[in-house]
């Protein structure tokens, strides 16, 4: 380690001033930590860092605009198929081949590479995104089914400059290691948010005959919940202990229990 922190350009003390304002005075006295690092992880996640980069004025929330759609010579798509859905509350029109997945529509053509593709096979949960409320895995679903449909990316989760309270919570329980899986793990926790207060049940409800309720999650009930997406990492710990913070608003020390 250098004993002289590292110095910034003015754009980059602009950029943690902008995007971490409570650790700022810690980077400029004493350099990037790994704290620091993780963090900046988190956003570049959400989408946060990339749209500070670009000067986007919606952070990490990225409107597609439909002059920004490329559209491709008809050789290149077979069996094309219009489709018009919304993403992350924009209105998109698109012709896609009726073969193409909803993962690689949202990537390739719409630009929003957020959502990853990890096995490509809807074994890891890596690709999960929103819609009608529910998660779905996007490798495994065909962007011509999509038509009418509302969906959200990890992109459109953060409303007028704030996290989602997921996000949050994944950030400050270091929910994450290498990243990749963060996007899939986020949205299915934010759906899973909604089936907790339906009172929808899962393998390990109790008792599935009683009449639905708002469910408090325990740590069982979010491990099995949530045993769709895989965090190759291992970070399953943390995972939890930030699901169970952003329902409650409750924040514990963790327990290092295996689950």
């Amino acid at each position: 380690m250098n004993d002289k922190p590292t110095q910034l350009s003015e754009e980059e003390q602009k950029l943690f001033g902008d995007l971490m304002p409570e650790d700022y005075r810690e980077i400029i006295d004493s350099g990037l930590n790994r704290r620091h690092f993780l963090k900046l992880v988190g956003l570049a996640s959400a989408g946060l860092l990339a749209g500070h980069l670009i000067g986007a004025q919606r952070a990490f929330a990225r409107g597609v605009a439909l002059g920004e759609i490329e559209e491709l010579p008809a050789f290149a798509i077979e069996n094309g198929v219009n489709v018009s859905f919304k993403v992350n509350a924009n209105p998109v029109h698109i012709t896609v081949d009726s073969r193409m997945t909803l993962l690689d529509a949202l990537r390739e053509r719409l630009g929003l590479t957020g959502s990853k593709k990890g096995c490509d096979h809807g074994q890891c949960g890596a690709c999960t995104v929103i819609t009608g409320g529910n998660r779905v895995l996007s490798c495994l679903t065909l962007a011509a089914t999509c038509e009418g449909k509302t969906i959200i990316t990890v992109e459109g989760l953060a409303k007028d400059g704030q996290l989602n309270p997921v996000q949050q919570a994944f950030l400050d329980h270091d929910g994450f290691q290498c990243g990749f899986c963060t996007s899939g793990q986020i949205c299915s926790a934010v759906a899973l948010m909604k089936e907790a207060k339906e009172g929808q049940a899962s393998y390990a409800t109790a008792n599935v005959r009683t009449t639905p309720a708002p469910v408090v999650l325990s740590r069982t009930e979010i491990a099995e919940r949530m045993s769709g997406n895989i965090c190759r990492c291992g970070a399953y710990s943390n995972i939890v202990d930030a699901i169970q913070a952003a329902q409650t608003g409750k924040s514990e020390e963790p327990n290092w229990q295996t689950l």
